[in-house]
């Protein structure tokens, strides 16, 4: 299966269980592989037999920025949701990473991966 992959997307948003990370926003890694069949697309070299990035990039980003989600479990799982709500899309791989939310770290996030079964 072809991929297409979103990579260091930034968001800024409310995230976090503690009262201070719900206070204001913080920044929210993401990273975003789709499983797409792009034969298609690579023969016609018509944008409308692919699926747009730029499309499931800024859906990701506003969510991420707008859902205040608790835990980065949830929001990665809401993003897994819209990728697959691409026409298209079987599967999607997301990670979600807060940088610097725990002392000497560069980043603490999940990943995970998800396909259109897991919301039928």
């Amino acid at each position: 299966m072809d991929k297409i992959i979103i990579r260091d997307l930034i968001a800024r948003g409310i995230i976090g269980i503690n009262d201070w990370e719900r206070e204001k926003p913080q920044e929210i890694l993401i990273n975003i592989e789709l499983q797409v069949n792009l034969r298609q697309a690579g023969k016609s070299d018509d944008i409308r037999d692919s699926v747009s990035y730029r499309t499931i990039a800024k859906r990701a980003q506003t969510h991420a920025e707008t859902a205040g989600r608790l835990t980065v479990e949830a929001l990665a799982n809401d993003l897994a949701r819209i990728c697959l709500e691409e026409p298209g899309v079987q599967r999607a791989l997301v990670r979600v990473e807060k940088p610097g939310a725990v002392r000497f770290t560069r980043s603490v996030g999940v990943e995970i991966e998800r396909g259109r079964e897991d919301f039928a």
